[in-house]
């Protein structure tokens, strides 16, 4: 029977460890030896981006092979988090006040890697006797660009077998839903500059110039009235001007600017989308100069964004998890559907499995005093457990 106290010391000793993105080599040390003193042999995964980054990354993965056939359950979680922000009142490194838990990444997603670990150690001890196979992977750089870790397992082929995909991102605390909280889908997104062309002129005779900071903001100005898609799930896309940058020198008109995009999206929306989106939107604009749509540089063409998906909720396997988590909390698990990116867009549009996403309840990620909610993290190894019990055993 898994123990609340060893999910909440595994995740306290896993938030004592600093690991913003690019930065992961211990946390994965950490694992590799806690994985291995539990009897799960896991490996180390290398991987290197020399177009983009110049990042040489790490992945914690294992492979448990059953004795008959059966289904390929892929779990998936990231050990990196965001840089630390300012404004903590408590120390970011795992104090605890009642049944919450404190630091970076106590939330997102140290939480849903402990209780992946938990379940995966007691499956294997308690089931040696199994069908089918589990490839678990605990995964660097999901917080940092194009979603690395995860990239790379997929690009070389260690997931293509699979059948269904549990991601133990905190599904209750990024809903802001009470747990427990099953999310079957996901927004997508891209990243991308629109560049503008001016003519420069004396600051004194601006009229003889064309104003590339004018167009600009102009353009932004209409992404206000973007005709976005709505998805019945997803909802509707969202366009957020992340960066802005122009510069006449000292006494000049700019004859050059450039925002930075990021454009989430849902289903039935695209890069050519997007294009076609901007491209309305600096007409409505009427601007004087040139202009030139630029999608960010990727490490290879499957990250080069990441497309939104959503799953069937009567799909068998989703059946099998609803059931697991009445089981374990004594509650059908509220159903949702998540507004951001990440690794599951990766799992659930480039595999052919579905991939779901689970986890505990808490608050404050990406911000101060990200805290979670310790009893949550506890049950959701439960609910995993069970499930892979169910699946696999039974």
């Amino acid at each position: 029977m898994i123990k609340k106290e060893e999910t909440s010391k595994l995740l306290r000793d896993l938030v004592k460890i600093q690991s913003p993105y690019f930065q992961e080599h211990q946390v994965m040390a950490y694992a590799m030896e806690w994985m291995s003193r539990q009897g799960l042999s896991p490996r180390l995964h290398t991987y290197a981006d020399d177009k983009v980054t110049g990042f040489h990354g790490e992945n914690v993965w294992l492979e448990l092979d059953g004795a008959g056939d059966g289904p390929v359950i892929c779990l998936n979680g990231h050990l990196d988090t965001v840089q630390v922000c300012n404004g903590w009142s408590r120390p970011t490194t795992g104090a605890v006040e009642g049944d919450r838990l404190y630091g970076v990444g106590a939330l997102d997603m140290k939480s849903g890697c402990a209780a992946l670990m938990v379940a995966l150690a007691h499956f294997r001890k308690e089931h040696p006797v199994f069908r089918g196979k589990i490839k678990a992977s605990f995964v660097s750089v999901e917080e940092g660009p194009f979603g690395l870790g995860t990239n790379a397992l997929i690009e070389d082929g260690l997931l293509d077998d699979a059948d269904f995909c549990i991601v133990a991102e905190p599904s209750a605390g990024f809903t802001g839903k009470p747990f427990p909280t099953l999310c079957l889908g996901a927004r997508g997104g891209y990243g991308l500059d629109v560049e503008f062309y001016g003519k420069s002129a004396h600051a004194a005779s601006p009229e003889l110039g064309i104003s590339a900071a004018e167009d600009m903001a102009a353009f932004v100005q209409e992404l206000r009235h973007v005709q976005y898609v709505e998805d019945p799930h997803l909802g509707k896309g969202t366009c957020c001007v992340v960066a802005m940058h122009a510069d006449g020198g000292a006494c000049s008109v700019p004859d050059f600017a450039s925002v930075k995009l990021f454009w989430h999206i849902v289903v039935g929306e695209s890069p050519e989308t997007i294009t076609a989106e901007i491209e309305a939107a600096i007409r409505r604009a009427g601007i004087r100069g040139r202009y030139a749509i630029r999608f960010r540089e990727a490490p290879s063409e499957g990250s080069k964004g990441f497309m939104p998906y959503t799953v069937e909720r009567d799909h068998p396997m989703v059946k099998r998890f609803e059931d697991s988590v009445v089981r374990v909390t004594g509650v059908a698990p509220e159903i949702d559907y998540f507004q951001s990116i990440g690794d599951f867009c990766y799992l659930g549009t480039r595999l052919n499995a579905p991939a779901i996403i689970f986890g505990a309840s808490g608050a404050r990620f990406h911000s101060e005093d990200e805290y979670v909610e310790l009893d949550s993290v506890w049950k959701t190894a439960q609910v995993i457990y069970d499930f892979l019990v169910e699946t696999l055993v039974r």
